[in-house]
């Protein structure tokens, strides 16, 4: 059985983002470039607030499963082996930890989260794209 994906809120931000190897958002972006998955499984809200991160694949955090299901034809997010490497990332290490050590007890072997989350990765000044709102004006929702 898989470890729980669900955010960690009883967890520090040390622990949780012990749970499996962080990066800077640099370091992710960098990843990225050279070929791995970015794996974005913040909420509607999430995105919406932040912005959407441009190559991502979205996650549903609780559907990782299915998700990264090799053996599945039609699996949602564009891995290839327990060897592609995959930067999960979230609005903060409780969310993406969790994800990426139960990627990790799957078998893939090189997950990463980004320390931080999607807010370092907007501060950095790494590309964010705004996602639509109905209240937004001037854009289509």
């Amino acid at each position: 059985m898989t470890r729980s994906t669900a955010p960690a809120q009883d967890l520090t931000l040390d622990e949780a983002g012990a749970l499996a190897p962080l990066v800077t958002p640099a370091q992710a972006a960098a990843a990225v470039a050279a070929g791995a998955v970015l794996v974005d499984v913040r909420s509607d809200a999430g995105r919406a607030t932040t912005g959407a991160l441009p190559g991502a694949t979205v996650v549903d955090r609780y559907a990782v499963d299915d998700a990264f299901d090799l053996a599945a034809a039609a699996r949602a997010v564009p891995v290839v082996s327990v060897d592609t490497p995959v930067v999960v990332v979230c609005g903060s290490v409780r969310g993406s930890g969790p994800v990426a050590a139960a990627l990790r007890e799957k078998g893939f072997t090189n997950v990463v989260h980004v320390e931080g989350g999607a807010p370092a990765w907007k501060d950095a000044g790494l590309p964010v794209d705004q996602v639509p709102s109905d209240d937004t004006p001037g854009v289509p929702a």
